[in-house]
């Protein structure tokens, strides 16, 4: 007899078309059965050896996070209720060009230091890993939810060239096209830059075309955080269509937002760009998180000289007083190209979190709302906390436009992203409530999109953009990473004052078949593992 049997769901099956009642059979991690419209046929109910009643619940298949930061709290924390009371089975980490595999001993350290504002520093991890292979074996030991990985081109940078800003040689090109063909051949998905950090930055458009065409050769997906989000957003995006059509590369924008000032309305710039590339034959995606404001760490906003060399370096140069005023007018009059090409407006940088608990009091506050409490510029706030904290501050900033969000998830390329970092007593709320808020606020109250359209966006399409062929559709013989929710309350609780309150209205979650939210609460069931996909080797 078979172990679950999910009686009587609004079935979502995630392909977009119209739901369906149904009784749903699962046995051995997948989808066995599908009886639909059984009790109203009057025939033979399935059975099993534990009946679930969903009636008035929706059955989808489980949500996938396209970009998210979990790579150490998933083994930090088991729990991980962050994104599995969401209703996310599968996240997609290694991202923004930044992630601890590969590395070596010095970049281990090195890229510990430089990410602290998204996962901290790791003193509590274990780091017993080096290659991608490894770190993916780390996973399988059980975690809360699957994830899959993209091979990081500036932890790439780090390992071959260092953190100078300067053009690789032949032989560290060759050596990062090796170490971008290991990770992929070691079950890596594609590969992430993080084009506004250093030092994935310092990488000219021809050596990251030749990286691109080993990810291709191997069947990924290029997922670039691009140069710029502000001042030159739609050029940053034209480079990154060129340069993955000149690869003959899948791409996928990373958190494809347009943002500041400068970007008000111009959303179907955007649009225009892409449809137009879509048209000519081009294999794009995209993702986006359901909010304005952006979330990335304080020392991100320096110019990227001020951070050649790693983050030792920067340290060094804070400390100066002549750089740190070459580097304050670069922030403050220039606009640097960490900030995207704007002059940074203080009273939009509100500080998220930090490593030194004696620094709190400036968590929840704007750098310029710091400064003025205590009578000082802002940059000296702001100088103060990097160093003190030691690069440490994650950061929010205000800075995005409503109808710009609202126009791109309606793309049909769209695909749904957290960005969640859950570093930081006051993290940005998209870490705890993306998936429930697109469809309690975006679906439900707004009617942006349709209850079938968005499942659709954070389910199938994603798995299809990770060519994987058995997960992201209620379908028999596919994984049995399902979600229960219930259209008519389930929302997200998660606000920017209360950060970290868990969404409502998503009684259960299965990953694998198993429990992993049920009656609303989590079961500590580490039903999670590594999603490689089989690469297409090289002919």
């Amino acid at each position: 007899m078979e172990e679950l049997v999910i009686r009587d769901a609004d079935v979502v099956d995630g392909s977009g078309a119209e739901s369906y009642r149904a009784d749903v059979v699962v046995d051995g991690g997948r989808i066995v059965s599908i009886v639909k419209e059984a009790a109203a046929a009057g025939c033979q109910r399935p059975r099993a050896r534990r009946q679930l009643d969903a009636e008035g619940l929706v059955l989808s298949p489980g949500f996938i996070d396209m970009h998210a930061h979990s790579d150490l709290a998933l083994l930090r924390d088991p729990d991980h209720s962050a994104k599995a009371a969401q209703g996310v089975t599968l996240e997609v980490i290694g991202q923004d060009g930044l992630s601890y595999a590969p590395v070596d001993d010095r970049t281990l350290g090195e890229v510990r230091r430089a990410i602290a504002g998204w996962n901290g520093y790791g003193d509590d991890i274990d780091f017993d890993w080096r290659s991608v292979g490894e770190y993916l074996d780390r996973l399988d030991r059980g975690i809360a939810v699957n994830a899959a990985y993209l091979v990081p081109q500036g932890t790439v940078r780090a390992l071959a060239v260092g953190w100078e800003d300067r053009e690789a040689t032949p032989e560290e090109l060759d050596r990062m096209r090796r170490l971008v063909a290991e990770g992929l051949e070691q079950g890596a998905v594609g590969m992430s830059s993080g084009l506004t950090y250093t030092p994935g930055m310092y990488a000219k458009d021809a050596e990251l075309t030749e990286l691109c065409r080993v990810v291709a050769r191997y069947g990924g997906y290029y997922c670039p955080h691009h140069r710029s989000y502000g001042a030159g957003a739609l050029e940053a995006y034209e480079e990154m269509v060129r340069l993955a059509r000149e690869a003959g590369c899948a791409l996928h924008l990373a958190h494809a937002t347009m943002n500041f000032g400068v970007n008000k309305g111009r959303a179907p710039d955007l649009l225009a760009l892409l449809d137009e590339a879509l048209a000519a034959g081009a294999d794009i995606s995209l993702d986006t998180y359901p909010y304005t404001p952006g979330c990335t760490t304080l020392v991100a906003m320096l110019p990227s000289w001020a951070s050649e060399g790693g983050p030792e370096a920067v340290l060094r140069r804070l400390a100066d007083d002549e750089t740190a005023e070459r580097i304050r007018h670069h922030l403050e009059v220039v606009g640097s190209d960490g900030c995207h090409g704007v002059p940074i407006e203080w009273d939009t940088i509100e500080i998220s979190g930090v490593g030194d608990p004696a620094l709190a009091p400036y968590v929840g506050r704007t750098v310029r709302e710091s400064a003025d409490l205590r009578g000082e510029t802002c940059w000296a706030v702001a100088r103060r906390l990097l160093i003190r904290d030691r690069l440490a501050p994650s950061i929010l900033q205000h800075v995005g436009h409503e109808e710009n969000v609202r126009a791109i998830m309606r793309h049909r390329v769209h695909t749904g992203g957290s960005d969640g970092i859950l570093q930081g007593s006051k993290p940005h709320p998209r870490a705890y409530g993306t998936f429930p808020h697109y469809l309690g606020g975006y679906v439900r109250e707004l009617g942006v999109l349709s209850l079938e359209e968005c499942v659709a966006h954070l389910t199938s399409r994603p798995a299809a953009r990770l060519r994987l062929p058995d997960r992201g559709l209620v379908r028999e013989g596919y994984r049995a990473d399902l979600v229960l929710f219930d259209p008519g309350t389930v929302a997200a609780g998660a606000t920017f004052e209360e950060p970290r309150t868990l969404p409502t209205g998503l009684p259960y979650v299965l990953v694998d078949g198993r429990f992993v939210i049920e009656d609303g609460r989590r079961t500590g069931v580490l039903a999670g593992r590594a999603v490689r996909r089989t690469p297409v080797r090289p002919g």
